[in-house]
């Protein structure tokens, strides 16, 4: 499928964490935390988004990439997020986390046109 999407994986050890963001994925932790993923962005450059917001969105990330391969067995919760947080650490964790949401709240923007003279 394509369209908005960002995906991005997470290195621990040997194993790779796949995250997957759709604006479904995006739109579950807004409704989790009451709050836009607009705020929540910004937040990470303002300081008022930190540890919990990563791994609500990583749980949401984690949980979109398990659907988009069709595997089943129980939902990611929020337990398992912390857990690869722990594993992977925050600095690289949140890095991957924001970059693929910023893929899909930049999908489909256009470029600007170049000035000429």
């Amino acid at each position: 499928m394509s369209g908005a999407r960002g995906e991005a994986t997470i290195q621990i050890g040997e194993r790779e964490v796949r995250i997957l963001f759709t604006n479904r994925a995006l739109a579950e932790v807004e409704g989790q935390l009451k709050r836009s993923i607009i705020a929540i962005a910004q937040g990470f450059g303002d300081g008022t988004s930190g540890i919990t917001e990563t791994a609500h969105l990583l749980r949401a990330g984690m949980e979109a990439a398990r659907r988009d391969v069709g595997e089943g067995g129980p939902a990611i919760s929020i337990t398992r997020a912390f857990e690869v947080l722990d594993e992977a650490g925050f600095a690289p964790t949140v890095t991957a986390v924001c970059e693929a949401v910023a893929a899909v709240l930049g999908y489909g923007a256009r470029e600007p046109e170049p000035k000429n003279g």
